[in-house]
């Protein structure tokens, strides 16, 4: 009973998140072999993290938000969560040192069903979360829980939604830019449209459903 019940939260956790997104598009599933085989270029605090451009089957390549984070999901990672500040300024320095002007990661503004809960109003401050973790971002006004840039395109805080400001989509994806407006290495809010490098992260719920439905994969 304890194995079934096991199973029935990870399938859960896992699988439940395959949902079409806004754009129509599938959240994917991992696939066992290619986790199994994943590059892992560095670990830190326990994480094992992909960079898109020190792979060489990557490296030149750009990726919409929700294409990265399926290239990572199927291979049991997720696009990386930025959940301390020690692990912000671990990817940071990682982007500053390869001077690589951009990446995704997973940050989101809720923009789906079941996002006018009353605690994620009013959505552009206490709507933003990991979606690789679910966990919530600190509200955006609370600047010393976050490191939203102070500028951007229309030299406003972030977020700022500029490009659905000025018609364009909405930016509703987290990147993370580097000098890109001569602000630093910050977190700006993005159009998931917009194509860039990413970084991968361990994630332990899609770990522990591979190797549960796969007892005989060295995942």
């Amino acid at each position: 009973m304890w194995r079934f019940l096991v199973f029935g939260f990870l399938t859960i956790a896992v699988t439940g998140q395959f949902q079409a997104q806004p754009s129509g598009r599938i959240l994917e599933p991992p696939i066992p072999p290619l986790c199994a085989q994943r590059t892992i270029h560095e670990r830190f605090n326990g994480k094992g993290y992909y960079y898109s451009w020190a792979d060489p089957r990557t490296a030149g390549q750009e990726l919409d938000w929700l294409s990265g984070r399926n290239f990572c999901r199927q291979r049991c990672m997720d696009l990386v969560s930025l959940e301390t500040s020690t692990e912000n300024e671990f990817i940071k320095s990682r982007i500053v040192q390869n001077k690589v002007k951009y990446i995704w990661t997973s940050g989101r503004l809720c923009d789906f069903k079941g996002c006018d809960r009353p605690d994620l109003q009013p959505l552009n401050v206490n709507g933003w979360f990991w979606t690789a973790e679910l966990q919530k971002l600190a509200p955006t006004t609370d600047r010393s829980q976050n490191d939203w840039s102070e500028s951007g395109g229309i030299g406003k805080p972030q977020p700022d939604n500029r490009e659905a400001i000025q018609n364009g989509a909405p930016e509703n994806c987290l990147a993370v830019l580097n000098q890109f407006y001569n602000d630093g290495v910050n977190w700006h809010d993005v159009a998931c449209h917009h194509k860039k490098p990413w970084v991968c992260e361990e994630n332990d719920s899609l770990l522990k459903y591979v190797r549960y439905t796969n007892p005989n994969l060295r995942v």
